[in-house]
């Protein structure tokens, strides 16, 4: 069952799907309308998921699920992996790949290899003020609080000197 997702308790659980580079306005609105009839049809054991998404800065897909309502299981989950991964093929992006930074430089969203963000570390062009995507936040009160932040606050500060 789709829901707004302002309307989930702070407590649902999510996942941050980061995309290497930012989607058009066309890609966006094609992606929305296969989130909405996934997500619509979206079931664990047969029981309707109540299920949110946003997409953020035209790169960040984000789901998140009322586990109060009904618990996702394993196959609901194997199912929003393999909706992502046809995401990935359809729109030749990587939305999966975890060991991946994106940072703000301005109001721009940079997406960097862990590689390339610990070479820019060490030569000083991001720092401990550098605003990171902290996209292991396990839910929507983590994501409110923790997803956007400076660098020396996300598990980034590890790179920082």
């Amino acid at each position: 069952m789709l829901v707004e997702f302002n309307t989930l308790p702070e407590e649902s659980k999510m996942r941050i799907y980061q995309a290497n580079r930012s989607f058009s306005e066309t890609e966006l609105e094609e992606i929305k309308d296969k989130l909405n009839t996934f997500i619509t049809n979206w079931t664990a054991h047969g029981s309707d998921l109540q299920a949110g998404y946003e997409i953020r800065y035209k790169r960040f897909i984000i789901l998140a699920i009322n586990q109060e309502a009904q618990a996702a299981t394993g196959c609901s989950i194997d199912a929003s992996v393999r909706f992502i991964q046809q995401l990935e093929k359809e729109y030749q992006v990587d939305l999966m790949d975890k060991m991946n930074v994106s940072y703000k430089q301005g109001e721009y969203v940079a997406y960097k290899t862990l590689t390339d963000f610990r070479i820019m570390a060490k030569q000083k062009a991001v720092s401990k003020n550098t605003i990171v995507f902290n996209n292991l936040v396990t839910n929507i009160a983590e994501f409110n609080e923790n997803w956007e932040v400076p660098a020396s606050e996300s598990w980034h500060n590890r790179f920082i000197n």
